[in-house]
């Protein structure tokens, strides 16, 4: 791997300062060193749950951003999120440390391991978690750094493992993804996102055929996908070794017979022509059976034993913030659900509609990035549409601009349910209030969105266990 034209490992980092260590992608990096031996410290505002686990692995947490934060560290580490004018990243330059983009820091970690990289704009992070369970379920000790984090693993969201494979989320949004050159690469779909970036869906999908040229081994994509089944042909012509997944009947890993519900999702599966036999996840959707195709057809093409990869699905124990059970109160089931995107949304929403039964589905909704609000808003709202009852919040943007009359209201009024079904609530500490003056014994709440949305649900379950009679507002 390279960098900057230099060939780097995470040990000739130094110490390593992150600035924002506290979100699941910074704070992952930050997991992966500090278990490596590598010294980290990190600047972060907001007190996100990931920090007392890092500070119990030896790094030092700053809960401000100062200039001496810098003082004894080798090379700073910074997101896309960080602005350019930030004081810690400008204090960096100017005293001549070595400053590296998260991707760039990534690269140094992979180096002298077989990466696999997981690109996409659906599904990166539950593929990229199911893969990497296949691999520790096959005792290959993958290390990995994923944007989220696999449910009741102690390693969290990254972890240094012994094994030579490393997997990791490939990021398109800032196109850090084409930085990496791993040895085997999926795209799970391609989704107008990120336009901000790309101009439109044709840049973005040739982001996507870019970051292919760059595997150095094998990729793996959806036959069911116009767009990658396109790229699949392109590669091919280029002599590149091209696997496939879906429902189409050409695909080298065949999907079929799929049926969801709330214990979870069964399929038959078929690889090369040949039965696989029956394949169960015990998480619901059709999307989630696609993710598990994917991580299963790299984990064989890697040399895992077919039964062994059916045997591991089977036990796969899900993701946090995908499809989360965060607990019930006062007979109201609150679940916890990253999409920010319609497309996700929709199928996350159409899942949960499934286990709500004869419930009401209410969603707590915040926008992720202005941007997008912006472009995608009656995408989005038609797919909130899909929910008894909506309570939208402000949108988290960090480093944009919001015009007037952008953002969460906007996006209320343009929610096709009654006015007495939706609501805007812009003050956080007003949401738990709202929503049990909304629910009801049977209901299923789902906090969706932007990372700090992932703490409401524990708020929510307090408002719930507090509240007599579990709300009759909005019948």
């Amino acid at each position: 791997m390279t960098v900057t034209g230099q060939t780097l490992t995470a040990e000739q980092l130094g110490t390593v300062h992150l600035i924002g260590v506290g979100g699941v992608g910074m704070s992952g990096l930050a997991r992966l060193l500090l278990t490596r031996g590598i010294p980290v410290t990190g600047s972060e505002l907001r007190q996100w749950p990931a920090l007392e686990a890092l500070r119990a692995l030896g790094g030092t947490i700053y809960p401000e951003h100062e200039l001496s934060n810098l003082d004894g560290v080798d090379t700073v580490v910074y997101s896309t999120a960080i602005p350019a004018d930030h004081l810690e990243l400008a204090e960096a330059r100017r005293r001549g440390l070595r400053v590296l983009h998260r991707s760039e820091a990534l690269v140094a970690a992979m180096t002298g391991r077989r990466a696999v990289a997981v690109a996409g704009t659906h599904g990166k992070t539950t593929t990229t978690s199911m893969l990497t369970f296949l691999l520790q379920h096959a005792g290959l000790d993958p290390s990995f750094v994923i944007g989220g984090e696999i449910a009741g693993a102690a390693a969290g969201g990254a972890h240094h493992g012994t094994g030579e494979h490393f997997v990791i989320e490939a990021d398109e949004a800032d196109r850090s993804f084409l930085r990496y050159r791993p040895y085997a690469g999926i795209v799970t779909n391609i989704d107008a996102d990120h336009l901000n970036t790309y101009r439109d869906l044709a840049g973005l999908t040739e982001a996507f055929g870019q970051f292919g040229r760059g595997v150095t081994g094998f990729l793996v994509t959806s036959a069911d996908d116009p767009r990658t089944r396109a790229l699949a042909e392109g590669w091919r012509s280029e002599g590149r070794t091209v696997h496939t997944y879906g429902l189409a009947g050409d695909a080298d890993l065949r999907v079929d017979e799929v049926v969801s519900g709330a214990p979870g999702v069964r399929y038959r599966g078929w690889l090369d022509g040949k039965p696989v036999g029956e394949v169960t996840v015990p998480m619901p959707g059709v999307h989630l059976a696609l993710n598990s195709a994917a991580a299963a057809l790299v984990a064989v093409r890697l040399g895992v034993a077919v039964p062994e990869v059916v045997a591991a699905l089977a036990e796969f124990p899900g993701v946090r913030r995908r499809f989360e059970h965060k607990g019930t109160a006062a007979g109201v089931r609150v679940y916890d659900e990253y999409a920010y995107h319609p497309t996700s949304m929709s199928a996350a929403l159409r899942t949960l509609r499934e286990v709500a039964g004869a419930g009401r589905l209410l969603v707590v909704f915040q926008p992720y990035r202005v941007y997008r609000t912006r472009d995608l808003q009656a995408e989005i709202a038609a797919a909130l549409g899909l929910a008894d009852e909506v309570v939208v919040m402000e949108v988290f943007g960090p480093g944009e601009v919001r015009e007037p009359g952008e953002g969460g209201v906007a996006l209320a009024a343009a929610v096709d349910l009654p006015p007495e079904r939706k609501v805007f609530v812009p003050d956080w500490d007003s949401v738990p209030a709202e929503v049990t003056g909304r629910a009801r014994p049977g209901d299923l709440v789902v906090t969706m969105g932007a990372p700090p949305s992932s703490l409401l649900g524990d708020e929510l379950l307090a408002a719930l266990g507090s509240a007599v009679g579990g709300g009759s507002r909005g019948a």
